[in-house]
């Protein structure tokens, strides 16, 4: 596990803990078209209990430069692809079923 990764996962539950969590449209699309019935709260609530084994990637965005973070967790029996940024809020920039296959921008 990587150094970082403990202390970044306090910060991803502190965050979605306070509702500090920004959805870009994209998101905010994937999370409405997921057939889970899941809203924001919902998505704060899975952000607070991400773990370190559902962990996969980091990466560079190579539009911002932002590192990226992807999980993989479990919500009601379906494995969900999310990618984020950390900035003065989390940032969710794809919260969609996991299809097995890369998102728009890749690690």
């Amino acid at each position: 596990m990587p150094r970082w990764l403990p202390r970044l996962l306090r910060r991803i539950r502190e965050l979605a803990g306070r509702h500090r969590v920004l959805f870009t449209l994209k998101a905010t699309r994937e999370l409405a078209t997921l057939a889970l019935g899941l809203d924001a709260r919902d998505a704060c609530e899975i952000l607070g209990a991400l773990t370190a084994t559902e962990f996969v990637a980091r990466f560079r965005s190579s539009r911002t430069g932002a590192w990226m973070y992807v999980f993989r967790p479990h919500v009601a029996g379906t494995i969900v692809y999310l990618k984020l940024i950390l900035r003065q809020e989390c940032v969710v920039v794809s919260f969609h079923e996991d299809e097995g296959k890369a998102d728009e921008e890749a690690p």
